[in-house]
């Protein structure tokens, strides 16, 4: 697998195009806006979208799905049925935090845990991780050790857990028992800022060190 971050929206959300280099097939992991900047990246790189990827349905993350799953025909794997009130507040997210009007979409396929979603030849295994949101997945590719893990860990720190639903211990279990154990030389891609490799945050970061 390949993969290039496109940073979206006024919150700087690391969108991430993901492709088989075997197929050319992609797929976009939250599409949270910026829609035009994503497409860009998609031609520039010569792959097709073949479906949409969700961590989570905080508005940086989804609020681009929608529209691109409509205009494009795409589907729309991710995340878990636990995030579905996030979902249903899309335009109440869009009004809180000053995004464009964006409409609510109904996921094709909801992920729960060891559940597998290819693109291409490559396949992504689900880690449902709770606490940033109910519903929080991430999507490990155990052959290029890979993982995106949306606002659950990031270099240095951790997914904020102050919004509804959110759970401080729900997240810390989530990052000590579910990612931690994938191993150490995973690099990861966060929702936010640089990345990381498992075995760094283990050692070096505060909140789970």
């Amino acid at each position: 697998m390949k993969y290039r971050i496109i940073p979206v929206t006024p919150f700087q959300q690391n969108c991430t195009l993901v492709w088989c280099e075997n197929t050319k097939k992609a797929a976009v992991v939250d599409p949270g806006g910026d829609l035009d900047r994503i497409l860009a990246a998609v031609e520039e790189e010569g792959v097709v979208l073949e479906k949409i990827m969700l961590t989570h349905a905080h508005i940086d993350h989804a609020g681009g799905t929608a529209e691109l799953s409509t205009n494009y025909h795409l589907p729309i794997e991710g995340p878990h049925r636990g995030d579905l009130f996030w979902i249903e507040g899309m335009s109440q997210q869009c009004s809180m935090f000053n995004f464009p009007p964006c409409d609510t979409f109904t996921p094709t396929r909801w992920l729960d845990d060891d559940d597998e979603v290819s693109v291409g030849e490559g396949v992504f295994k689900v880690v449902h991780c709770p606490g940033h949101t109910p519903g929080h997945v991430v999507f490990y590719n155990e052959d290029d050790q890979v993982a995106l893990v949306g606002d659950v860990l990031f270099h240095g720190s951790i997914g904020r857990t102050d919004f509804p639903q959110g759970n401080h211990q729900e997240l810390i279990d989530s990052i000590k028992n579910k990612l931690f154990p994938l191993g150490e030389s995973v690099t990861f891609i966060p929702g936010h800022g640089p990345g990381s490799t498992l075995g760094v945050e283990m050692t070096s970061n505060p909140y789970v060190r």
